[in-house]
């Protein structure tokens, strides 16, 4: 089952990885919240054919919790992404990157404080290895980088989007039993409510970018891979082995962001990204063990 579920997340954490590029190569060609509402609309559309039928079957269920799908979808899907974007406006993707780090702590926090979910002492010192391994990445291996940070106004509204993430993770704990195409349908609406007043406001600002022909490929890609295939993944991943453990996986979203930059963008692989990645993979091994011994 483990080993299930650690296919499901590595290949969710790629696709994220990958969205960090999709991010890069969408400045000039595609506006942030009209990427963000693109990605809900072809979402939509994409879940339309393969959830409807069950949808109108799981209905009863979906309006008993609609409030509930309706805010995991608005902090997970919107939220995130919406603070993701403008925060890149006012501070840098390093503090960004280590911003991010945060949140399987703030995962293992809420499980804890919510449900009492525990974990020990080993588990604790894989998810300090993989804050390192990220952090590395992030200061391009000299952590005396670090020191010379500078928080701001973009950090500030960065964790807002770390505890959006973090409680979606957590809240799906409490997700009703509905099929995944009825629950992916009722996620990915949520989030085309949710994202259209960010949308309405960027083309009132006049902000807009209208996508041309990359910027199109770019939304298919964060609607196909980024939010429906990765988000299914995601989910079915919680299902099998938990928040806490799932959400040590997020920190290898960097890390495979910047090899993708090697491979896509054509960016040079430097030593300090694989000592990263072997201590991020090293810190979830080492989590996971731990964590099986204690779910047997």
């Amino acid at each position: 089952m483990h080993r299930t579920a650690y296919l499901f997340l590595l290949f969710t954490t790629l696709l994220w990885g990958g969205n960090s590029v999709a991010g890069k190569l969408a400045v000039d060609h595609i506006s942030p919240m009209t990427l963000v509402f693109l990605r809900w609309v072809l979402a939509v559309l994409i879940m339309l054919p393969i959830g409807w039928r069950t949808l109108r079957e799981d209905w009863p269920v979906v309006c008993r919790h609609w409030l509930l799908l309706g805010g995991l979808g608005a902090c997970g899907f919107t939220f995130f992404n919406a603070i993701f974007y403008t925060a890149l406006n006012y501070t840098t993707a390093i503090n960004v990157s280590i911003e991010q780090a945060a949140i399987p702590v703030v995962i293992i926090l809420a499980n804890f404080m919510l449900f009492r979910l525990r974990v020990n002492r080993v588990q604790i010192a894989g998810v300090v290895l993989t804050i390192i391994g990220v952090a590395l990445t992030a200061s391009h291996g000299d952590l005396r980088q670090l020191l010379k940070l500078d928080l701001n106004f973009g950090d500030a509204i960065m964790l807002i989007a770390v505890f959006c993430y973090s409680f979606y993770s957590v809240g799906l704990r409490l997700k009703p039993a509905i099929r995944w195409q009825s629950l992916m349908l009722a996620l990915s609406i949520a989030a085309l409510v949710t994202s259209l007043p960010f949308f309405l406001w960027e083309v009132a600002a006049g902000k807009v970018i209208v996508p041309d022909a990359r910027g199109w490929a770019i939304a298919f890609y964060t609607a196909i891979g980024a939010s429906v295939v990765s988000q299914i993944f995601y989910i079915r991943g919680i299902e099998l082995i938990g928040a806490n453990r799932a959400g040590l996986f997020i920190n290898l979203v960097p890390i495979f962001g910047t090899l993708l930059s090697v491979l896509i963008v054509g960016e040079t692989f430097q030593l300090y990204q694989g000592v990263a990645l072997v201590l991020v993979l090293g810190g979830i091994s080492l989590a996971e063990y731990s964590g099986r011994k204690m779910a047997i």
